[in-house]
């Protein structure tokens, strides 16, 4: 026997033919929850228990006139637009003279754990009485520059308002600035009417509305609005606007030119302080 059919008997007596392995059928296979074997699944809608908010979008005011901007339990916040309250030429020259003669400084305020900070603008004060804000007083300055003591008592008269005090601010340029705020320290009185004259580039001038008490502290869904405030305008804030709104001049990235702006207002004698503590 040849060597080749020795070795193939040999080899057929082990050797099988293979089994072919049985497939298991649809119904051999478990159907686990939630595979594709299952059977469809029907949902139930159930409606979030908040309801979907929506953030408002922002208003923008720029035309002259009286704004009511909010009514509710504490009164009626309103704002006054006056664009073109003092004539171009007019406001130039008040412009050049408050920049160069007023006595600007960067003033120091503090945090509530005490941290000091200096402010993003320059200010001055003037008014028989003290102002404080940010936990740092600024001292009582009765000599009024001639042009603010004009500008006072025609404000006054167009506004119907009187005013013994004077906060001047100045923005060297976009980069400068002031936070949200409200005008609302003790020395103010209850409900304060502020009058800012804006002399100078143009800044926006914002506001949005204080939230309410079940959000906690949360501005996302507040009523927003936006004023360009240009060369020569009054801006007046009356009623409740300093307790339900804040407002701020935010930086700008882009180039600006200074800007004077005259916040006249009445100072009332501060209440006395505790001792060993800051009042903002």
């Amino acid at each position: 026997m040849s060597d080749k059919r020795q070795r193939a008997r040999v080899q057929g007596s082990w050797a099988k033919p293979l089994q072919k392995q049985q497939q298991p059928s649809a119904q051999h296979v478990p159907s686990a929850a939630g595979s594709w074997k299952s059977a469809p699944r029907s949902f139930e809608f159930h409606r979030p228990a908040d309801p979907v908010r929506e953030i408002p979008v922002e208003k923008v005011i720029e035309n002259a006139g009286d704004y009511e901007i909010s009514q509710g339990p504490t009164g009626v916040s309103r704002l006054r637009l006056i664009p073109g309250f003092l004539p171009p030429e007019e406001a130039d020259w008040m412009f050049s003279k408050l920049l160069a003669e007023l006595p600007w400084s960067q003033k120091t305020n503090y945090r509530m754990m005490g941290d000091a900070y200096e402010e993003p603008r320059l200010t001055c004060w003037y008014g028989e009485l003290p102002y404080t804000y940010s936990r740092s007083a600024m001292q009582p300055n009765a000599q009024w520059h001639p042009v603010l003591t004009t500008l006072r008592l025609a404000i006054e008269q167009k506004s119907g308002h009187k005013f013994n005090s004077l906060l001047c601010n100045l923005y060297r340029d976009g980069k400068d600035s002031i936070g949200w705020h409200s005008d609302n320290e003790p020395s103010l009185g209850p409900q304060p009417i502020i009058a800012s004259l804006s002399l100078g580039d143009t800044r926006v001038f914002s506001l949005r509305k204080q939230p309410l008490p079940e959000d906690k502290g949360d501005y996302t869904y507040v009523e927003r609005i936006r004023i360009p405030l240009s060369h020569g305008t009054l801006l007046l804030m009356e009623g409740c606007t300093q307790v339900d709104w804040q407002h701020q001049v935010a930086k700008e990235y882009h180039d600006r030119g200074p800007r004077i702006n005259l916040t006249f207002r009445t100072i009332y004698p501060e209440p006395e302080r505790p001792t060993g503590g800051f009042v903002r």
